[in-house]
Formats: structure tokens, sequence, C-alpha cells
């Protein structure tokens, strides 16, 4: 069985798979090359062949022992026709959303507007590098996928005020979102993903109505995937409750962010844990890095543990400090 497959399912604790997010990314000069002939993010998400070779290109380098398919979590708004596009120094810009246009969507239409996404999953999982490799796919969770549509950019000073005022509009657009998520997903396995991992980016805005916005709707994705069977990954990032979330949603697995302790994690949760490194520790010196990832290996030592950060891979992040991060993995005792 595959690493990273191997310890979600048997809870191996023999060995400690690692990946990482936006490892596919700007931090690497042949992903920068492409980049720059293709300006348009969303475009490139959806060109197969330049998608599939972005998504090898860390594999190749490093040897993770995931592959995570270079895409976006909202190619699901393009794919309902909402208009995605994203600023250089500022980030995504969603168009005025159209809910009759939205309502009128069909799951053809759809799937043949993202269709690119699964081409480029089953491109890459018939690469021979991939034959002990995972092949991860992904969505966003249905909360996080509605404040973009509704916020229509990233809520980075939190949601505006008037974001919950119109209870029909979320109501329906929460129906339509899971609809779409769970053929997404669907569509992403049939194509060869053998993990899916659920973000949930924007889970730590609520302060309250988890239940409505965050534990029902993300149940409904997990138990979904569940049943395709496939294990899945949450990562519901900055909710104040790993423990609680766990309990209720039952992912197979869960991914914790940088301000979670992970002493009091390993004893509150039971199934297999992945990330919690701050990535900015990546920006800093070969002794520290060598002392924070230990310290995550040491605590997770007799628990099921994938290596992973807790957010995504920064741009500036230096090409030795990465291979410095894997032999420590990989030679960890």
């Amino acid at each position: 069985m595959t690493p990273i497959k191997n310890c979600i399912v048997n809870k191996d604790t023999t060995k400690n798979p690692i990946w990482l997010m936006r490892q596919a990314g700007r931090y690497l000069p042949e992903f920068r090359e492409i980049r720059k002939k293709n300006q348009d993010f969303i475009k490139l998400c959806l060109n197969s062949n330049l998608a599939s070779e972005i998504t090898l290109q860390p594999v190749k380098r490093f040897g993770f022992d995931g592959a995570v398919i270079f895409s976006d979590i909202l190619i699901l708004p393009h794919g309902l026709g909402q208009t995605v596009e994203f600023e250089k120094g500022f980030g995504p810009k969603l168009g005025e959303i159209d809910l009759e246009n939205i309502k009128n969507v069909n799951e053809i239409y759809f799937t043949e507007k993202v269709s690119e996404v699964y081409e480029a999953i089953s491109k890459t999982s018939r690469d021979s590098i991939m034959n002990d490799k995972d092949m991860i796919g992904f969505v966003g969770a249905p909360w996080t996928i509605l404040v973009y549509m509704i916020n229509r950019s990233s809520p980075k000073k939190g949601l505006s005020k008037d974001f919950f005022q119109d209870d029909f509009l979320i109501n329906r657009l929460l129906v339509i979102i899971e609809k779409y998520l769970k053929l997404h997903i669907k569509k992403q396995i049939e194509a060869g993903a053998k993990i899916i991992q659920i973000f949930d980016s924007w889970a730590g805005l609520l302060k309250d109505r988890l239940p409505e916005y965050i534990y029902t709707p993300t149940s409904n994705i997990v138990e979904h995937v569940k049943k395709l069977g496939v294990p899945v990954i949450c990562f519901p990032r900055g909710i104040k409750d790993y423990k609680k979330f766990c309990e209720i949603v039952k992912p197979d697995a869960i991914n914790i962010d940088y301000d979670v302790d992970p002493k009091k994690i390993v004893n509150e949760i039971k199934i297999p844990i992945q990330g919690g490194l701050d990535p900015k520790i990546l920006l800093t010196d070969k002794e520290n890095l060598k002392k924070e990832v230990e310290k995550y290996l040491n605590i997770f030592k007799d628990h099921p543990y994938i290596f992973n950060l807790g957010h995504g891979i920064l741009p500036e992040t230096k090409i030795e400090m990465v291979e410095n991060l894997i032999k420590i993995v990989r030679n960890f005792k």
C-alpha cells in the first residue's frame, strides 16, 4: 500500500510519509518558468498537460510520498459559471452571483467546464513515478466555497456585515455547492485520485453557527468520499476545537494548523494527524528547522502522523530548506 494511504488506513506509525500543501508552486524555479508564460491562473489549472507537469515537478525533484493535483478550490465556482480571476498582489476576485444562471447549471455543463482537472489527474497518476506514491485530489469545504462566492474575494479582514443577510441565497447556494462538490470529488476519484483532502480555509471565521455551516455540510461531503472508498483528510484551518470537529465530522485523518498545540492534540485525537509546522520555519535556518521538525516527529512518534505544514509552503522558501526538511523526516528514528 502507498505510504500516505497506509498511514491513514492501517494507522501505521513506523514511517512518517511527507507531502506539502502548495508543493507544486512558486518556490520552484521550474514552476516559475511555466507561470511566466501562462499569466491566467484558472486557464493554467485547466490546461491538463501543464497542470500534470506542474503536479509532478516537486515529486520528481524531492521524492515526496504524494502528488497533490495542481488546481484550485475556486475551480468549483468557475464550473458553476461565476467569473474567477486572480489579481497579482490581491488574490482571487469573483464576479457577481447570478443565482438563476447557477441554478440552471447541470452536471454535463459543469463536468465539461472543468474536465481538464480530471484529465490532469489521469495523466499524472499514469506516470511511472507515481507507482509508489499517492495521488491526492482536493476540494474546498462548503463553507469556504460559500464565503468566496458571496464575499467575492478573500475575507482577510473578516466577513462583510451583510454576509448573512440573504438567508435564501445562502441556503440555496449551499445545496448547489454540496451537489457539485460531490460530483467534483467523484470525477477526481474516477480519474485516479487515491486520497481526497477537504480544505476549509476560512473555518476560523465562524465563532458560532458551526453546526449549520461547518459540521453538517462537511460531514455530508466526508460521508460521500467514504462511500466512494477513498480516505478523506479534513483541514478546518483556524477552528478552535479540533477534537469536536473530528467527533462530529468523522474524517479519516485531520490536518492541523500551526496555532494548535501538538502536545494537546495528540492526546485528544485518535485518528491519524497531518501537518502543523509553521511554513515560516522554512524561512529560518537549518538548526531551527531540525529542532522544530523533530519536535513534531517526537510528539507524534507513537501516533499515525503524515508530515506536512500548517498551511501552504511560502513562495520565498529556498529549495535547500525543503531538501533539508525531507532529510530530517526520512532520517528520523
